[in-house]
């Protein structure tokens, strides 16, 4: 647990499939301005309590509070309206569509008046807003009407990265962001990492690239066998002891 009041906090959250524990009263916290990187080996629970703070999975008991006030998701949208954007590996763009259209996907705005209410899309607009939305996160795309299918893997990812950033108001939860990314586009996806964090972001990072982990996060919390087994700054973190502790031979230096 932070100082810092968190702004997103899981508490004692539990979740079984038939006879398997996934999470075994599972305590969780990120504050706002800070990143948390999440680690653990396959099976160590990861995607589940990602299920369960995103609103895709209900814990089969635990509690959650946003802002301090316990809440309840029913679905992923009702976490969606609340603040918290979940990023997936899927990054979930629209290859044919331009950067825009995909910042704006399911979000899409109208023009004004008549027009609006036949369905008519405000592009312009939107092309202007998704420009300096993804300026702000420092991330450098030719024009935010190229499609999506024109750009590098690097700046796929970090569009995606930057929608989730735009939009979120609380908390971001990125699940492998530079999963399959080289160095340069790993690069990339990290600098908007470091901006979300800086826009205050409450940042919840999920990988197994550790030293991306290390050079990303203020703190680090290590499931194993569903349960937190270390938990400590990322400066009380070495490579070396990282991977003791994921692997259960020695937690933190």
């Amino acid at each position: 647990m932070t100082a810092q009041q968190p702004v997103y906090e899981a508490r004692g959250i539990s979740k079984r499939y038939g006879n398997v524990i996934a999470l075994d009263d599972v305590d969780f916290s990120v504050a706002a301005g800070e990143v948390v990187g999440l680690v653990g080996d396959n099976g160590a629970g990861k995607s589940t309590l990602v299920k369960a703070l995103s609103g895709a999975h209900r814990p089969n008991s635990g509690e959650l509070y946003l802002d301090g006030e316990r809440v309840e998701w029913h679905s992923p949208q009702q976490a969606l309206e609340a603040g918290i954007e979940t990023l997936y590996q899927d990054s979930s763009l629209a290859p044919d569509l331009s950067v825009s259209a995909n910042m704006f996907l399911g979000r899409e705005q109208l023009v004004p008046g008549f027009w609006g209410k036949l369905g008519f899309l405000a592009n312009k607009r939107m092309d202007e807003v998704a420009s300096q939305e993804l300026q702000n996160v420092g991330i450098a795309v030719p024009s935010s009407t190229r499609s999506i299918s024109k750009l590098s893997g690097g700046q796929r990812q970090a569009v995606a990265i930057g929608r989730a950033v735009s939009w979120a108001n609380k908390v971001i939860i990125l699940d492998e962001p530079t999963n399959h990314l080289g160095a340069r586009q790993s690069a990339e996806v990290l600098h908007v990492v470091k901006a979300a964090r800086e826009r205050g972001l409450a940042v919840i990072f999920i990988s197994h690239t550790l030293p991306h982990v290390l050079e990303v996060t203020d703190r680090i919390v290590v499931l194993r066998l569903g349960k937190v087994s270390v938990e400590a700054p990322t400066s009380e973190f070495t490579p070396d002891t990282l991977v003791k502790a994921i692997t259960g031979l020695s937690g933190a230096a």
